[in-house]
């Protein structure tokens, strides 16, 4: 049995598939799991849901940024954006299960036996590990239980930009998904920022990496992430394991072995944004 990790697919299911039989992937033996962003970008936005959805609990993946404004678009809050090529999505027969099922997905996974966490665009500097579960947890109740049109109408928000233990209500829930979904860079004093998208040495220098700030949970227990294409091939510091590689930038799609830490890469088959 082996464990699997991969980057953010974004609709690029012909590279998901040749990497997973380069490393000969058995869904009843073998464990994959996604750093959210399954769609969008790519051409195959609609096999990716499926592929994934039907591997059952041979797969585990988490929201991303672009999964959420699905789930905006599916509800009629936001438009449908031509370069997202979704088309197919909406135009499927499976179309409301597939929506359905990506709104159950979480926003943190923590595996114990394996002793990773992995969420899409990283942790809040200021958060332990049992409050960016909590964080987590509330926000997925909501997605999947509760009032989740109000919480997604009111998600495309940049305040607030720094935790404090005393937020409640939308404002609590829309600072969690940022950190979960968006966060990049951070000002030195912890406030999140969601304009700079560069590679760290070309950022201004009030910002830094979010993983680069003064976290004791960044150095005791590893997090694996996805979001920042930008990062491809720069070094981050141990524990820290950023797999968006950016494929649907025709780059390359990145998986990750966790027992024995091996990098697998598949090549673009094509640049998906000319």
């Amino acid at each position: 049995m082996a464990t699997y990790l991969v980057g953010d697919l974004q609709g690029c299911y012909d590279e998901l598939q040749l990497l997973l039989d380069k490393v000969k992937f058995n869904p009843t033996q073998d464990k994959l799991y996604l750093v959210g962003d399954l769609v969008a970008r790519g051409d195959k936005s609609l096999e990716c849901l499926r592929f994934v959805k039907s591997l059952g609990e041979s797969a585990q993946t988490v929201l991303g940024n672009h999964d959420l404004h699905l789930i905006s678009t599916a509800l009629g809050i936001k438009k449908v954006k031509a370069r997202d090529r979704v088309d197919t999505i909406f135009n499927a027969p499976d179309f409301e299960e597939l929506i359905y099922w990506l709104r159950h997905q979480p926003l943190l996974v923590h595996n114990e036996q394996q002793n990773f966490v992995m969420t899409h665009a990283g942790i809040s500097p200021d958060w332990e590990l049992a409050t960016a579960k909590r964080c987590a947890q509330e926000v997925e109740a909501v997605l999947r239980h509760g009032d989740y049109r109000h919480l997604i109408e009111n998600m495309y928000e940049n305040h607030p930009d720094r935790w404090h233990n005393e937020l409640q209500g939308l404002d609590r829930l829309r600072y969690s998904i940022n950190v979960f979904t968006r966060m990049r860079f951070c000002y030195w004093d912890h406030r999140l920022d969601f304009d700079c998208k560069q590679p760290p040495e070309s950022a201004p220098e009030t910002l830094t990496p979010w993983f680069n700030l003064d976290n004791p949970l960044y150095q005791s227990l590893p997090i694996v992430f996805g979001h920042w294409a930008s990062l491809v091939d720069t070094v981050t510091p141990p524990h820290i394991y950023a797999l968006d590689t950016g494929c649907v930038w025709g780059n390359r799609m990145t998986m990750l072995r966790w027992e024995d830490k091996q990098i697998f890469s598949q090549s673009a088959v094509k640049n998906y944004q000319v």
